[in-house]
């Protein structure tokens, strides 16, 4: 047992090297300080970075009456959306859940009845609402799973580097290079990593696409995520990567945070861009809430928020 004198002796130094972690830990996600949560009424608060973390589940699934499944590359931008939604709709305020997961994990979870398993809890989420790109949302619609789909924002893709870019990146020929570190998403996991690979086979052709994708995944140098919009910057911070290619909308959310995170803008050439859209699912327990957020989506409050981070309005 330490003595009581040695306690108040070592108390001050205790409290400056927990102040000191909780700083270090500025890099790991949520990036948000629990303002994402949509939840006030939070009982005990116990989140510790790198162990007990679930940044893409927001709020309480047990009393929601709205659940949104959207895909993470704009996780950053739900929690004002779903604030200007709880403004004009005030009963789903403390009343609302959502998962940003990648789009490709989110709708394997439907599939599974909504029941979703994070370490050793295992819970069950009725959703009423699934956005992700076009692509993913026309699938499930053919499905039988979705209807009343919106279309409701562009995006294109951008290189997230470190902010003194130590491997001297250009564009995306750079990281064709044997010696760069490169951090991009599994194509099996992740629709983006299919639109990555058709920038690169765009600038580069097939040598290209094959170099950073095959013989770079294999060597080591190319690393692949299964959660991009958590993992590219991570590494990059954490000093495991060079570059990586993300949605043009995370990498400017990760320098409006201050991030040691910095981007490089593909060319209109060379670039792909994706149309989100988000539709109702089948079962909706709350149709009526479905309704009224795709309505939102589209609506001049929902829309100035997307474009603050650099998504672009679909066009007519």
């Amino acid at each position: 047992m330490i003595p009581p004198c040695l306690v108040r002796l070592l108390l001050p130094v205790l409290v400056i090297l927990s102040t000191t972690v909780q700083a270090s830990n500025g890099i790991y996600p949520p990036w948000s300080a629990g303002n994402n949560n949509p939840v006030t009424q939070r009982g005990l608060e116990f989140t510790v970075p790198e162990v007990d973390n679930l940044p893409d589940f927001h709020g309480n699934p047990q009393d929601s009456q709205l659940s949104i499944l959207v895909g993470g590359n704009y996780f950053f931008a739900m929690a004002p959306l779903v604030q200007a939604f709880v403004d004009i709709y005030p009963e789903y305020r403390q009343h609302l859940y959502y998962e940003t997961l990648p789009p490709g994990l989110l709708a394997q979870q439907i599939q599974q009845g909504g029941t979703v398993t994070v370490g050793n809890m295992t819970w069950t989420v009725h959703a009423d609402i699934y956005a992700a790109g076009l692509k993913r949302v026309s699938a499930l619609e053919q499905q039988g799973l979705l209807n009343n789909t919106t279309l409701y924002a562009r995006n294109t893709l951008a290189i997230m580097i470190p902010a003194d870019n130590p491997a001297h990146i250009h564009d995306l020929t750079d990281l064709g290079k044997p010696k760069v570190r490169v951090v991009l998403p599994n194509p099996a996991f992740e629709g983006i990593g299919r639109q990555i690979q058709q920038a690169l086979r765009s600038v580069g052709g097939e040598a290209l696409l094959h170099q950073v994708y095959v013989t770079k995944v294999n060597d080591g140098t190319t690393r692949l995520t299964r959660i991009h919009h958590r993992q590219t910057p991570l590494w990059l911070m954490q000093h495991q990567g060079d570059a990586g290619v993300t949605w043009l909308s995370e990498a400017i959310f990760q320098t409006m945070v201050q991030h040691p995170l910095n981007m490089i803008k593909i060319p209109a050439q060379n670039n792909i861009t994706a149309t989100y859209a988000a539709g109702q699912l089948r079962d909706a327990p709350h149709p009526q809430a479905a309704q009224r957020w795709l309505k939102f989506l589209v609506s001049p409050e929902a829309q100035h928020i997307l474009q603050r981070y650099g998504f672009e309005p679909v066009q007519p």
